[in-house]
């Protein structure tokens, strides 16, 4: 979807150039959870030890764009559709900071030793977590064109992602129940899982911002008119 042409076409500019911004801090949180999810899937603390270190370059992406959108309010006084973009850019980097923090969170746990016996854990948790890049990966193209049809399907896809983070608990469950002593280092398996389940719930939020700025309409408590989107 196409801004808006505006009087002034500075405003565009500036406008593109934070929505590009926007597209690359969600390219490289993408990029972190997937390495993140390598390293605890290969076991990996080096890897795991890198996406650590580029936590700080997410979080100066958000305050760079945040203070981007902070000077074209001041200076350009937009209105309208143009408020509700700059509005829901704020809303996304914040839902993208903290899906950084997730592949932090997972990093974390990658850089921990676990007995060869609860592998099959690992595995199921990493699968877990490709369900949530997938729908990340699915989310930022729909900001990218601001496709409100894309977004209403996305928003949809946590269902899934809840759906396959039950069956993680179940076995994780099973997995301490008939091995009491492994309990605390499952436990830390579950952090993750936990984790990556909320990646889905930011991922609906920026749904639910792209709807925001297209239809104008808050649609956060709308699951009715989310439903009718998928028909249009």
């Amino acid at each position: 979807m196409q801004l808006g042409r505006h009087i002034s076409g500075q405003f565009n500019v500036e406008l593109e150039s934070i929505r590009t911004h926007v597209l690359a801090m969600g390219g490289m949180v993408e990029e972190q959870i997937s390495l993140a999810l390598h390293a605890l899937y290969k076991h990996d603390s080096q890897l795991a030890s890198k996406v650590n270190r580029n936590e700080n370059k997410v979080n100066q992406m958000e305050v760079a764009i945040d203070e981007a959108c902070t000077r074209i309010i001041a200076k350009r006084q937009p209105t309208a559709k143009d408020l509700r973009l700059i509005m829901a850019i704020i809303k996304t980097i914040t839902d993208l900071e903290r899906i950084g923090d997730v592949a932090t969170k997972i990093a974390y746990v990658a850089q921990e030793q676990f007995p060869a016996k609860q592998d099959s854990l690992i595995v199921l948790v990493e699968a877990f977590g490709r369900m949530a890049v997938h729908m990340l990966h699915q989310v930022l193209d729909a900001f990218a064109r601001m496709d409100v049809q894309a977004a209403a399907k996305v928003y949809h896809m946590d269902d899934e992602l809840d759906a396959e983070y039950k069956k993680v608990l179940n076995q994780t469950m099973k997995f301490m129940m008939d091995d009491p002593s492994s309990v605390p280092k499952v436990m830390q398996i579950i952090s993750c899982a936990q984790a990556i389940e909320r990646v889905g719930d930011r991922c609906q939020n920026i749904c639910e911002y792209i709807i925001y700025f297209v239809k104008g309409k808050d649609v956060r408590h709308d699951p009715e008119y989310l439903q009718s989107l998928l028909n249009e």
